[in-house]
């Protein structure tokens, strides 16, 4: 079988860490981890959800794409990524949509891109309720980076599964739909 990455994009809180999630309880499907230097949220552990860098560390590292976002940056490694297929065909990671283009870009038909998108006053609430700051969720909204990943970008029209996520229920159910359409699962 081909080596397959699964990338999953979309604005903040609109539900990518819950799907990758959801393909790894469901179909074993591990997420390649991203390195940030942003500070862990409650519960987030070191080279589980992210490799918690230093501004020093993470410029040490060798990346497919990064970003700077919210004033901390975000990137994934070429070597977590080959790291992962080594031990897996189908991989998953979360990533903006800028780091989406890049996957789309490098590995073609390998990657599989799914875009996920939610009106902006359902996002600012899901913000809230997840524990992200006050002041950093008006930050984040105001961002360009956070209004250029509400909507699908051009370089990805007609490239990637967009799945509007009001419902979680419901996604979950179009993501199985898809999943079984690739043969993944």
């Amino acid at each position: 079988m081909n080596k397959k990455i699964i990338v999953i994009t979309g604005a903040s809180g609109t539900g990518k860490t819950t799907i990758s999630h959801y393909l790894k309880e469901n179909y074993q499907i591990p997420n390649v981890i991203t390195h940030t230097t942003r500070m862990p949220r409650d519960g987030e552990k070191n080279g589980v959800d992210y490799y918690f860098e230093t501004d020093k560390s993470f410029s040490e590292n060798h990346y497919l794409e990064k970003v700077e976002y919210s004033g901390h940056k975000y990137g994934s490694s070429e070597e977590g990524l080959e790291s992962m297929w080594n031990k897996v065909d189908v991989a998953s990671i979360v990533v903006d949509t800028a780091g989406a283009i890049a996957y789309k870009k490098k590995y073609g038909k390998q990657a599989i891109v799914i875009f996920l998108e939610l009106d902006l006053p359902s996002l600012s609430e899901r913000l809230k309720k997840r524990g992200d700051n006050p002041d950093r969720i008006i930050q984040r909204i105001n961002s360009e980076e956070f209004h250029r990943d509400l909507k699908i970008p051009q370089e990805l029209q007609g490239k990637a599964y967009e799945i509007v996520n009001k419902d979680m229920n419901i996604t979950k159910i179009k993501v199985d739909k898809l999943m079984k359409a690739l043969n993944l699962e």
